[in-house]
């Protein structure tokens, strides 16, 4: 019984080394995401479905949802966010999932293996692990596509936001990531952070679609607990008034 309990204590203990040994290179940077801002959501949708939809789908979304909780009409989404086509060849219908039309065998034979599916993404990393993700591409001749990650080493993604943040290298020394600007792209370094954020929080949204929605919820539910509470004192005191 000692050594079982002792052996739990290790693993307890362990566990935050273990995670930090895990962890980014790179210190997470804070997204500073803002969930009621649709037009931040706006843009993040359509900077994801201009650059990232041609690989990762967002299978657990449908387009109709996401044009009714971001303000976009059914044509506004046939136009701009629509992009695959059904079997027959029409185009997919805005009450279906928003998937990828490239195939597993194809992403695996280009890739290495099929792009991710980012519906789940900001639950499981986090937004401050997409926004510095998407802002810490380097240069690297080792790797098949030319380039590293400070916060996901070898990973098999391109960069395909490079014409707007441009090209950095890694000047670090004895294992330091230290990222360096090396060719300038379309966007200044403050106006690409505005677009990772606007990306950062479209996928948060894409997690969680009903977060702010519950926790407006949640604070009447917090008030009507409180307010129950009193009069459930109330009510006590009442029936134990004549009790000694």
């Amino acid at each position: 019984m000692k050594k079982t309990i002792a052996l739990v204590f290790m693993m307890v203990c362990a566990a935050p080394v273990a995670a930090l040994a895990a962890g980014p290179a790179k210190p997470l940077d804070r997204a500073n995401i803002d969930m009621t801002d649709t037009a931040s959501l706006q843009r993040g949708a359509e900077y994801f479905f201009q650059y990232c939809i041609g690989c990762h789908s967002i299978q657990f979304k449908r387009y109709n949802r996401m044009g009714n909780d971001l303000g976009l009409s059914d044509d506004q989404l046939r136009e701009r966010f629509i992009h695959t086509r059904d079997q027959s060849g029409d185009q997919t219908g805005v009450g279906e999932l928003i998937k990828i039309a490239m195939k597993p065998d194809d992403a695996e034979e280009w890739f290495g293996q099929p792009a991710p599916d980012l519906s789940l993404t900001a639950r499981l990393r986090g937004t401050d692990w997409i926004y510095t993700m998407l802002r810490s591409f380097y240069l690297d001749d080792s790797r098949p596509m030319g380039v590293n990650n400070a916060i996901f080493e070898a990973m098999s993604m391109p960069h395909v936001l490079w014409e707007l943040q441009g090209w950095q290298a890694n000047v670090g020394e004895d294992g330091d990531i230290k990222l360096e600007k090396v060719a300038e792209g379309k966007l200044t370094t403050e106006e690409y952070n505005e677009v990772v954020r606007d990306i950062t929080n479209f996928l948060a949204y894409v997690a969680d679609p009903v977060k702010v929605e519950r926790h407006e919820l949640g604070k009447w539910v917090l008030l009507f607990l409180a307010f129950f509470t009193f009069v459930a004192y109330l009510l006590k005191k009442e029936y134990w008034r004549d009790v000694h």
